[in-house]
């Protein structure tokens, strides 16, 4: 890691707290000047599933105007204009499929990108190339290269990059992370992340024909490219290694983020540990159902503790989704997006506690309109830290072995096929490009 990189990450915590179509890489395309009274021109990318809280978000904002939707499946496409048009008095988007026209249009100032995770880098740094900000759904990185890659894209090209975890924006959950760096449960060692979804059988839908309408050639892009099967097409991607991450980098980086914001790590463990598989279902998953990680900073004499449970569970201080942080003087408990509790001394005296979000969306285009990057409350860094975190627990489960990490170097030390997990191979033209 180099010096640049170093101090990226200590300005990310100190901030925090509180093409073409010919298939080129996108050239750079200058940034909009704001003035007081002007409006962001707004494309969602990927308007499946996520995408349409990103429609109705970026909407709702005074000083948007959403003009262009783009997905590689015309009949959502479609769907989801309609449905536009229908909401808001007639109001005709423009429709895309392939996300290198909207990089094409000038006019467009900002993306918000809400595809499947192995899309996420190449499709922001390309947006970075093209000269627009980026709002990119959680998780950043669909593996540790791309991430790095995205934190350079960003910097070089001087963007706004947004990552989607929300709760970076809740006001609840600012004050939380400031009690803890004032003391308020002393020492704080630990953090657990919690992910106990309803996850059913999924089954096994096997090899079909591409369904009308969908161009299966965008929607694989740089991941590599198998027979069409409703087994991945269009949710249940997540639980193949090919396209997602499993529920720790699904879900899960909520939780990876809040752990590494409470207890102000700024860099990767250096021991990480996984066990966990399929015990409940024999249906088309690649990824674990159940899965238990921990990640060990020696030097900062810090823990990580994250876990997924599938189904039938008990929570945990009130906790199915979120997390718990353990401190020398008590305890913090994290529910969802936007609520904090205290329990202090030995007795478990409740302390503070709030409940309370924010607008992450409007975070993202006030700081557009600044050309601040440092405005943002989830920055880039954000997308390769919380995310990488995920890719080592996962990594360490693949492998079946304790791993130790280098985290200057963003490698596994003395463990080469540890190392092969940290990149894949590109298929052409949907390659994630060096930044130089």
């Amino acid at each position: 890691m180099n010096k640049e990189n170093e101090v990226s990450r200590r300005e990310f915590i100190k901030n925090t707290a509180g093409v073409a179509v010919a298939l080129s890489i996108p050239s750079i395309i200058p940034a909009s000047a704001f003035g007081a009274n002007d409006r962001v021109r707004v494309a969602v990318i990927g308007v499946n599933g996520r995408g349409q809280d990103h429609i109705k978000g970026f909407s709702n904002l005074p000083n948007v105007e959403l003009v262009t939707i783009c997905d590689p499946d015309n009949n959502i496409l479609q769907t989801r204009a309609k449905q536009y048009a229908e909401k808001y008095n007639g109001k005709k988007l423009k429709t895309e499929n392939d996300l290198r026209k909207v990089y094409e249009d000038k006019s467009i100032d900002a993306v918000s990108i809400a595809t499947p995770n192995h899309w996420h880098s190449l499709a922001a740094i390309w947006a970075c190339q093209a000269g627009k900000d980026v709002y990119v759904e959680k998780p950043g990185s669909h593996n540790l290269h791309e991430g790095r890659k995205l934190v350079e894209a960003a910097h070089k090209y001087k963007r706004v990059v947004q990552h989607g975890v929300q709760l970076r924006s809740s006001v609840a959950l600012q004050e939380a992370v400031k009690h803890m760096r004032e003391g308020l449960i002393g020492n704080v060692y630990m953090a657990r992340g919690l992910v106990y979804k309803w996850r059913p059988d999924i089954g096994d839908k096997g090899v079909s024909a591409v369904p009308e309408g969908l161009n299966y050639d965008l929607w694989t892009g740089p991941a590599e490219m198998k027979p069409f099967s409703k087994n991945y097409v269009h949710y249940d991607w997540h639980w193949h290694w090919n396209y997602g991450n499993g529920d720790i980098g699904n879900q899960g980086i909520h939780e990876t983020d809040m752990c590494m914001w409470g207890l102000g790590v700024d860099s990767f463990p250096e021991k990480i540990t996984s066990s966990g598989g399929k015990f409940l279902w024999n249906d088309a998953k690649e990824t674990p159902e159940l899965l238990t990680s921990s990640f060990v900073y020696p030097k900062e004499k810090k823990i990580i503790e994250f876990e997924v449970r599938p189904w039938m569970t008990n929570e945990e201080g009130g906790v199915g989704i979120g997390n718990i942080f353990y401190g020398s003087e008590g305890y913090l408990v994290v529910k969802g997006y936007d609520y904090y509790e205290t329990f202090l001394g030995k007795e478990k005296k409740p302390g503070p506690t709030r409940k309370e979000g924010g607008d992450h969306y409007k975070n993202f285009i006030d700081a557009v309109i600044a050309r601040d990057p440092k405005m943002v409350n989830a920055p880039v860094e954000t997308a390769h830290l919380a995310s990488g975190l995920a890719h080592l627990g996962n990594i360490a489960y693949r492998t079946g072995r304790a791993l130790t990490f280098d985290p200057k170097t963003e490698k596994f030390v003395g463990d080469n096929d540890a190392n092969t997990y940290l990149t894949r191979k590109y298929r052409a033209p949907y390659t994630v490009p060096e930044i130089v």
